[in-house]
């Protein structure tokens, strides 16, 4: 079985896909969404986070750092990251828990044993397994491995995309995945590539792919002021779901293709400070439920099935 990086494990989901979810976030991402809210999952490898508001300076840490990537000096604790191999020491000492190791090896089995664990929640509620990131579709192998086995067991189950990954990725993981939830962020490639990192038209190409699939599919735009709260922006982002929607009707496709709007927040913004990231969202506001409501009824009366969430 294959193996490969999660920095975390959220058991009891309901925002991640139908029913009481288990969600696995996996570690790498090609984007760079500057208001992103799972910043520990951008790198694909081991990062040691460092909550200095948490530290109590005791200097446990600079006992036992190999690398001396720690300092006490005067009561002041310093972390130095450019010192820091990852070894993981310094976690195993911290009781305030300023410092947390950000990714662990995992084999899909032990993934599996994790999910199986609350098997009977997804009974009940129609729920199942969800792979999110850091993005899937950069780890393939791993996510097709984790998938194929759920399936085995009888676990429902879904991927949450950026679509910024290869078509051939993504397809290996169609047979194995009963859902997919896709992101929408901007339709224009250079809007696209200024608030991302990267253009859009892998992405575009991917959402026509998966819309031609037999796969309900989820697309989703977090709603980010000054970024895709435009009038044009956002009903260039509809007209797309439309045209999809259009396309897997002519198809005779009867799984759905819906649209959730997501508000921006700042809620992820302590873990760019705990990485050493710069958070340059700091000085967007949240947008207000009047906004929400509008583009709500936008996509409505475009004919495409949205909801906030």
């Amino acid at each position: 079985m294959s193996k490969d990086l999660v920095f975390h494990i959220q058991r009891f989901s309901i925002h991640d896909g139908p029913g009481i979810r288990t969600t696995v976030f996996l570690k790498g991402c090609a984007m760079q969404c500057f208001w992103c809210h799972n910043p520990e999952g951008r790198h694909p490898y081991r990062e040691l986070q460092y909550y200095a508001s948490r530290c109590i300076a005791c200097g446990e840490c600079v006992r036992v750092c190999p690398s001396n990537a720690h300092e006490l000096v005067q009561g002041v604790h310093t972390f130095l990251r450019d010192r820091c191999t990852t070894h993981g020491a310094c976690v195993d000492v911290c009781c305030s828990g300023a410092l947390e190791m950000n990714g662990r090896e995992m084999s899909a089995e032990e993934v599996l044993d994790e999910i199986l664990q609350d098997k009977p929640f997804y009974d009940n509620s129609g729920g199942g397994v969800t792979l999110s990131g850091g993005e899937p579709g950069l780890s393939a192998k791993f996510s097709k491995d984790i998938l194929s086995r759920c399936k085995e067991e009888g676990v429902a189950t879904a991927i949450e995309t950026c679509g910024y990954c290869s078509a051939e990725a993504l397809k290996t993981l169609i047979p194995v995945t009963d859902l997919f939830m896709m992101d929408l962020k901007l339709m224009t490639p250079e809007r696209h590539a200024e608030a991302t990192g990267n253009s859009n038209e892998r992405i575009l190409e991917n959402a026509r792919m998966l819309a031609g699939t037999d796969r309900p599919l989820i697309f989703r735009t977090p709603i980010v002021p000054s970024v895709n709260d435009l009038t044009e922006e956002f009903t260039g982002i509809v007209g797309f779901i439309h045209e999809l929607m259009a396309l897997r009707h002519a198809q005779g496709s009867t799984a759905s293709i819906t649209y959730e709007l997501l508000a921006f927040h700042k809620l992820g913004s302590d873990k760019y400070l705990s990485l050493g990231m710069e958070y340059t969202a700091s000085h967007i506001e949240p947008p207000t439920k009047e906004v929400m409501q509008n583009l709500l009824a936008i996509a409505r009366d475009a004919g495409v099935a949205a909801r906030i969430r």
